[in-house]
């Protein structure tokens, strides 16, 4: 494990992507198509011929500043790793450009789960390729989030990180505050056993087996519920990785219906904490799981928003004279809670019910709604994208605490443990990070509208890419919108919006900071 936590972090996910290629070569072997077999087969064993040499090539070169180094390798992931996983799929899908297939990698490895393609267009094992690269995305920042994130008081963690550092610097701001012998010294521990990729190859081995084996009984779940083979795996991981890609076009379109939706909705809960994965460290150490913050107020939104969805589809039911109809009326309500959890955690997935409550009730989708939910988004260090539950609970309890101070101006702030928890600057960073969100949707929703697009599709389009649900682009205008409809010139704005969503902006802002390219 030493050896291999020594390449470079892009070398190691390129194995990783090479490997993963045999999977849908071995599918589309097993299905006797060679021509889809040939173009996994083949790209992988290139692949694993380029990152062997390039391995070897870079084995003897010191390592930079970890903090940098890590950040580097994350924005060099998203930005050159869809190249290589382009390759197969170009070859697979001879009738579309290599510029087609990048996007679609873009879309899958972020886990956005935006297709250009209809369902019934792609060969079966392509469909497991977007679902593998999802997985593999989604895999990949969970062990980010503890490994690089956490660390650094970044993704989230700066909320109730170390009120010593300021985000992005939770471990440069230590180094470069030591002398100029013990940096030496760290520096050569660093080169024989610590390198940047050490801590993210130890919590790769530490979560895999937590994360597959989730997979794993979901697929058996949805099997049993009965759906295919292949349509259980690929939504398996989809609903572990929160990317949305179904090979069906939507789990409404499979064969496990009612059982099968639940089934999703109890791992997509997953998605509210990160009090799932193994522990980020003593500061963030996991205690009874009612006291936490994210699960609360995810919790609460799951009341609230689905009572007064449920309520507005039961004003539209009364106008149209159909209030005893109770079958649909339960349904509108299990369907409404199972997309805002959908929604909420940047998954996508529609319910049967949500789409039959329209007949009910006779009123649209109210897609702003849903919008809001992906803004929103999930737990810290989870799969999900979004601003995250917990920078939305640190300004909830901010403005809290600001209307208390209006009745006792000198009060003392209490909150309870999970407020005491947060450091002193939390709200204050939780909002930089929010207006820095909202910034980042109105640049992209400009560059969108230079291409073309009127305002209402520029919205719904850059509130897709940046909160990494590609889903709600089919949902939350009044006509669905088709990404295959794009030029190139929005493809490209959209991709960049997606990387930008998924590194977040803060990470971004964060190594530009000089103290990253100092020592």
């Amino acid at each position: 494990m030493g050896r291999i936590a020594t390449l470079p972090l892009i070398v190691l996910l390129m194995l990783v992507g090479a490997l993963a290629m045999l999977v849908p070569a071995a599918h589309a072997a097993a299905l006797r198509d060679w021509n889809v077999a040939r173009a996994f087969l083949f790209p992988a064993l290139l692949v694993v011929t380029l990152s062997v040499m390039i391995g070897i090539a870079t084995s003897g070169r010191p390592p930079m500043t970890p903090a940098r180094g890590q950040l580097l390798a994350l924005l060099g992931a998203f930005t050159l790793l869809p190249l290589v996983l382009a390759v197969p799929f170009n070859e697979a899908v001879r009738d579309t450009g290599y510029v087609s297939a990048w996007w679609e990698m873009v879309s899958s490895l972020t886990t956005t789960g935006a297709t250009l393609f209809e369902p019934s267009r792609l060969p079966p094992s392509v469909h497991l390729w977007r679902a593998l690269v999802g997985w593999l995305g989604g895999f990949f920042m969970l062990v980010a989030g503890v490994a690089i994130f956490a660390p650094m008081n970044l993704g989230g963690f700066e909320v109730m990180g170390d009120a010593s550092a300021a985000p992005g610097q939770g471990a440069a701001r230590v180094a470069n505050t030591k002398p100029r012998a013990a940096r030496a010294v760290a520096a050569a521990r660093g080169a024989r056993g610590a390198a940047p990729g050490d801590r993210v190859v130890r919590q790769a081995v530490v979560v895999f087996p937590i994360y597959a084996g989730l997979t794993g009984l979901l697929w058996l779940a949805l099997l049993l519920a009965g759906d295919s083979s292949l349509v259980a795996f690929c939504h398996a991981m989809s609903t572990l990785a929160t990317s949305g890609i179904s090979p069906v076009g939507g789990i409404g379109r499979g064969g496990s219906g009612f059982a099968g939706e639940i089934a999703i909705f109890l791992f997509l809960l997953l998605a509210l904490s990160r009090h799932t994965l193994p522990e980020a460290g003593a500061r963030w150490r996991a205690g009874p799981l009612w006291h936490d913050p994210e699960v609360r107020m995810g919790l609460a939104l799951m009341l609230i928003v689905p009572g007064v969805l449920f309520l507005r589809h039961w004003v539209g039911a009364v106008e149209v004279n159909d209030t005893e109809n109770i079958p649909a009326a339960a349904e509108a309500a299990w369907g409404a809670v199972f997309t805002v959890l959908s929604f909420l955690t940047t998954t996508g997935f529609e319910s049967s019910g949500w789409i039959d409550a329209r007949f009910w009730s006779g009123l649209p989708t109210p897609g702003l709604v849903l919008a809001g939910l992906a803004i929103i988004g999930g737990g810290v260090a989870t799969t999900a994208g979004g601003v995250k539950l917990l920078r939305v609970y640190a300004l909830y309890r901010h403005g809290e605490r600001e209307l208390q101070k209006l009745v006792h101006p000198h009060s003392v702030g209490g909150g309870g443990a999970a407020a005491r928890q947060m450091r002193r600057q939390g709200a204050q960073v939780a909002w930089v990070f929010f207006a820095l969100f909202a910034l980042s949707i109105a640049v992209t929703m400009l560059a969108l509208t230079l291409t073309g697009l009127d305002f209402t599709a520029a919205t719904i389009l850059g509130i897709a890419a940046l909160s990494n649900t590609g889903p709600l682009a089919g949902v939350a205008g009044d006509a669905p919108l088709v990404w295959a409809a794009l030029g190139v010139v929005p493809k490209a704005v959209l991709a960049v919006a997606m990387v930008l969503g998924r590194l977040e902006t803060l990470a971004i802002v964060a190594l530009l900071n000089p103290e990253m390219w100092r020592g």
